[in-house]
């Protein structure tokens, strides 16, 4: 049991570094966000990471993602990736990242695998090779070793350990490793949107090597991104069978600077600018939502509200509410409830939604 720092309520369901309980990040964030944003300086300085994201006036500006950093000389933006050396902006690139990739046996555990080609055969034969899972061919997953945001219940919170240290691999042996048997790229993490300018070369050179073969690009992500980097994500996508899978952590806005470091609105606006594009390419899906079950601070008031929001766009979108598995600085809570994910698919149903489910069912209490 937690005491929350602001209202002295106690819960199992309160998390020690947060440190706040849901009704006062909702109702007294005045009170309640300083208090969440010790936990995140806490667990940024554990690995060398910029307590926040760098805002000099005199500083080289980077616009890949949200956070907007202007990096101070000798400093480095908020992912971690980029340095202003000599008042230019050094670390990863089109050519070289930080990331690790490996062949995935098809159908995967993918976020989208329930309604994507690969586990479904949707779009077949432009984008699928059979009407069903695509056994025998490989998804290349690559993951990448940083991000823009700072979840506390981060799931791949070891990433961290690689984002400082000072090796890269270059575009051209990623692409190397697309055979004749790949037929789906998946960019993933810590998060893709700080290394868009590598996952976009990388995307080309892949496409062309398998020109006249089926190669899907898709992503996973937490929408962050510049929105030209968006535009140039979904033409890849749209063009290649490809998806764009929103990790949409929490509807109101002060919970998921309490829960990420960052705010939602960037997020909200890209989902929406990829929802216009939807009916160019009803199947397979291009645009995949789903929100991890946090106890105690992801509830029915914010399923709700993603499900609305996304039911306003287009209600055939698919999105998955995830059970959630104790982790990094939220590994005091407790594994999501059945009755919990149940009484959400529900609501998610009630708001319009008509394609939904549950996934990490094997988590569930």
């Amino acid at each position: 049991m937690v005491q929350c720092s602001v209202c002295n309520t106690t819960s199992g369901y309160i998390s020690q570094e947060l440190g706040v309980c849901l009704r006062c990040i909702r109702e007294r964030p005045e009170d309640a966000l300083p208090r969440a944003m010790r936990a995140h300086r806490k667990s940024r300085i554990a690995f060398g990471l910029p307590e926040r994201p760098p805002k000099d006036p005199d500083g080289l500006p980077c616009k890949v993602c949200v956070n907007e950093c202007r990096i101070h000389e000798n400093g480095i933006g908020y992912c971690g990736l980029r340095k202003n050396e000599g008042g230019r902006i050094r670390g990863v690139s089109s050519e070289r990242g930080k990331l690790l990739w490996y062949h995935d046996p098809l159908p995967t555990n993918c976020v989208g695998d329930w309604v994507c080609p690969g586990g479904t055969g949707a779009g077949y034969p432009k984008y699928a090779y059979c009407q069903g899972p695509e056994l025998g061919y490989k998804n290349l997953a690559v993951f990448f070793h940083a991000c823009s945001f700072n979840c506390l219940y981060c799931q791949n919170w070891h990433f961290r350990k690689e984002t400082l240290k000072p090796y890269t691999r270059s575009v051209d042996e990623l692409v190397a490793d697309v055979d004749k048997k790949t037929s789906c790229i998946c960019y993933f993490g810590g998060d893709p949107v700080p290394q868009t300018p590598f996952l976009l070369k990388a995307s080309r050179l892949a496409l062309e090597k398998k020109k006249g073969r089926i190669l899907r690009i898709c992503w996973e992500t937490n929408g962050s991104m510049n929105k030209h980097i968006l535009d140039r994500m979904m033409e890849l996508a749209l063009k290649s069978g490809g998806c764009i899978k929103f990790d949409l952590k929490a509807w109101n806005e002060d919970l998921h600077i309490a829960l990420t470091g960052v705010t939602n609105k960037r997020t909200i606006e890209n989902f929406a600018r990829v929802g216009r594009k939807i009916m160019q390419r009803p199947v397979p899906p291009l645009l995949i939502a789903n929100t991890l079950l946090v106890p105690g601070y992801i509830d029915e008031d914010e399923i709700r509200g993603i499900a609305r929001f996304i039911a306003s766009i287009n209600p055939d979108i698919p999105y998955s509410l995830l059970a959630f598995y104790p982790h990094f600085y939220m590994s005091d809570l407790p594994q999501t409830q059945r009755v919990m994910a149940d009484r959400c698919l529900a609501i998610a149903r009630e708001e319009g939604l008509k394609n939904v489910r549950i996934g990490n069912i094997h988590l569930l209490v």
